[in-house]
């Protein structure tokens, strides 16, 4: 008995009847018909199973996290792969730092402060986690039992004007040019004090460039989130109360500091919510034990009300 060819399939059940729409797409399964009468039973359920593998492929979203590496992007990224709502992607700066994170096909390596290196990891990518930061390093001979404090540089060209302003802008630009529906952007609180001693670290001036990417991301026309993460925590995460706050004022408290891994659940909530678009604000977490953990994230983006 004659077979139909095999096709890819678009199915849509909007009544007791299907129709089969043939796909170039490779995210839909595939299905062989049969025109006996006696395989119809079998086909509907084959139909219903490549329905749902299709629905499943086709809704998952790409993401890229920039600095993969770093102690909180590795948490972002662990989880994007650990979702069935993701397909996750990392960027990294070495082939070391690859490696050393599981050396993943799906780990770019490229430098944000050249963007024609990183094109290849945001083409076709639906949203972007950046957490790239410049690192300040602790200069040889500190004796903390003579007092006085330590002194801080950056290497040659990884000064906070090159990574995270000129890099964070190359990565702006370059998810803007491939289409990308939403960044989502880390930074710090402390931005509104120009005289902040993160800013006084190597002379970096780091929150005032951290600030100017996130302004440059807010007029870029791109959805966006810009996350102000407070002090961070290698503590556990999704056990406290997370806050939200504005122009520094949580920095007046005694909740400033935010576990890394309640960090990297919002940024990727974020990803979830129309609320969070288009939205900026501090983050900081009431103590463990203290309050109700926050759990609602509709909710939690919802009470945001700041622009920038």
């Amino acid at each position: 008995m004659a077979t139909l060819p095999r096709v890819p399939l678009v199915i849509s059940i909007r009544s007791s009847k299907c129709r089969l729409v043939a796909e170039s797409s490779t995210h839909f399964s595939y299905l062989t018909l049969s025109s006996s009468s006696s395989s119809h039973s079998r086909n509907r359920k084959s139909l219903s199973l490549s329905a749902a593998m299709a629905d499943s492929s086709s809704s998952s979203s790409t993401v890229l996290v920039t600095g993969a590496g770093g102690r909180t992007g590795q948490i972002v990224y662990k989880k994007l792969k650990e979702s069935s709502l993701y397909v996750a992607r990392g960027l990294v700066r070495t082939q070391e730092s690859k490696e050393s994170i599981g050396g993943a096909d799906d780990l770019y390596v490229g430098d944000i402060r050249d963007e024609s290196s990183i094109v290849p990891a945001v083409q076709g990518i639906d949203a972007l986690i950046i957490l790239t930061s410049a690192v300040p390093k602790m200069k040889a001979g500190f004796d903390p039992t003579k007092g006085g404090r330590p002194e801080f540089f950056f290497d040659e060209g990884a000064y906070p004007e090159q990574v995270d302003w000129i890099g964070q802008k190359n990565q702006i630009d370059a998810a803007k040019a491939a289409g990308v529906k939403q960044i989502v952007l880390v930074g710090s609180m402390g931005g509104t004090d120009l005289n902040h001693p993160l800013n006084k670290l190597g002379n970096g001036n780091i929150l005032i460039w951290k600030r100017k990417a996130e302004q440059y991301l807010a007029d870029s026309g791109v959805p966006y989130t810009i996350i102000r993460a407070g002090g961070l925590l290698d503590k556990e995460g999704g056990v406290r109360e997370l806050l939200v706050g504005k122009d520094d004022e949580l920095l007046k408290t005694e909740t400033k500091s935010v576990p890394r891994a309640d960090v990297a659940e919002v940024c990727i909530q974020a990803l979830q919510f129309e609320e969070s678009k288009n939205k900026a604000f501090d983050l900081a977490s009431k103590a463990e034990g203290v309050g109700t953990p926050t759990k609602d994230f509709k909710a939690f983006f919802s009470q945001i009300t700041t622009q920038f």
